[in-house]
């Protein structure tokens, strides 16, 4: 029987550890693997190619609202995420749906419905607490754009974000400067943006609450 192997990625152990409990007994062949930042996220989704499932927290070290997501959808589409947050405001729910979340797991949520939701997605639904919100078109569009970039063109841009150079750039992502430059070339026209400080303010509004219209 193929192994159910969940990536649990949390930055706080008991929380970690109390999904965990509660998975157990209720998924069969249950496997799993635990992140506690976005980068320990990215090295396990390259060790682990047989995931079946991420459980995902938004505000781990590392990641920028929705940047892990992003990232997620972009490495492994086939991967469902599960998006589970203390944050369960309408608009963040459907701000993670429409970034490609398969589902969404308020932390507040009683462990039977953390199972439901779980073997749920696990077995190609999606799982959402009923939302209010309206579907936002400026989020659409900012998906869209930022689904044409790479996994490598989207850790580029997130440096970019954090105000990087191209020097550092390449140094934080061990590739040659020349590299960066043409990473930093195409995600300037994939994203139609004129200048790094524009690709930064998109990056901005992956940011949990509201964002902004790119």
């Amino acid at each position: 029987m193929t192994a159910n192997k969940i990536l649990v990625a949390d930055d706080h152990p008991l929380f970690r550890a109390a999904v965990l409990h509660a998975l157990q007994g209720s998924v069969e062949n249950l496997s799993t693997v635990e992140a506690s930042s976005a980068s320990t996220l990215t090295a396990l989704l390259a060790e682990h190619p047989d995931l079946q499932l991420v459980l995902l927290d938004l505000t781990m070290p590392g990641a920028r609202g929705f940047s892990s997501l992003v990232y997620l959808r972009g490495e492994r589409p086939e991967l469902p995420v599960i998006v589970i947050s203390s944050n369960d405001h309408p608009p963040v729910i459907r701000r993670a749906q429409q970034f490609g979340a398969a589902g969404f797991i308020p932390k507040s949520s009683p462990v039977e419905t953390i199972r439901t939701a779980v073997r749920t997605v696990l077995e190609g639904g999606t799982w959402f607490p009923p939302i209010t919100a309206e579907r936002s078109e400026s989020d659409a569009r900012l998906a869209a754009r930022l689904a044409q970039l790479t996994p490598q063109q989207f850790r580029v841009l997130l440096c970019i974000a954090d105000g990087l150079l191209n020097k550092q750039i390449a140094y934080d992502l061990g590739l040659a400067e020349n590299t960066v430059k043409v990473h930093v070339t195409a995600i300037l026209k994939k994203l139609e943006c004129n200048s790094r400080t524009q690709a930064a303010v998109l990056v901005k509004a992956l940011e949990q609450e509201g964002g902004i219209d790119p």
